[in-house]
Formats: C-alpha cells, structure tokens, sequence
C-alpha cells in the first residue's frame, strides 16, 4: 500500500515486517479474507481455517489435536448437510415460484 508521506510508508513497512517475522516464528495467523458466517458455506470456509490451524500448531500433543479436529469435523459434517439442505430448498423455491418473489 503506497503512501506519499514518507513517515507513513516507513511506519507501515516497520509493523509489516514485524508482522512476517511473528508469523515466520509460528505466530497466530488472522483470517485475512472476508468471510459471510451467515451461510453454510461463509461457516465451512471458518470450519476448514481452523481445522488446518488446529493440524499446523505446534502446541499441545497428537491426541490434543486429533480431539479438536475431530470435534471440529463433526461440526463441519453438520454445516455440509446444512448447505445441501440450503441449496435444495433454493432450487426448490426457484421452480415453486419461478422468477417472482
């Protein structure tokens, strides 16, 4: 991100490189990308984030770690049936009620 003040722009590359070194050392990560929790689908992009995380820390043991996957696994198996059950009932209301609503 360009700044025309010079101050600005070398205060933005200073927290920028402090930020790549925290993460470089295993830092926590922030989910960057914007995110609808309102649906299914926006809570299994989340769901698959934190199970990789989860998978990628270094802290705690394997069995840790296999019981929070796991847990967070089954929390996932909900939303996909939730966003298959979304889906159908969209299609289903599109050829109901056809183009109007």
């Amino acid at each position: 991100m360009p700044y025309k003040d010079p101050s600005k722009q070398k205060a933005y590359q200073r927290e920028w490189q402090r930020h790549s070194r925290h993460l470089s050392k295993g830092g926590s990560r922030v989910l960057h990308e914007p995110v609808n929790i309102k649906t299914a689908i926006g809570l299994l992009s989340v769901l698959g984030y934190l199970i990789r995380e989860v998978l990628l820390s270094k802290e705690g043991d394997i069995y840790t770690k296999a019981r929070t996957a796991g847990y967070l696994v089954s929390i996932g198996l909900r939303a996909v049936e939730t966003a298959d059950l979304e889906a159908r009932l969209v299609d289903l209301e599109e050829k109901v009620f056809g183009g109007e609503k």
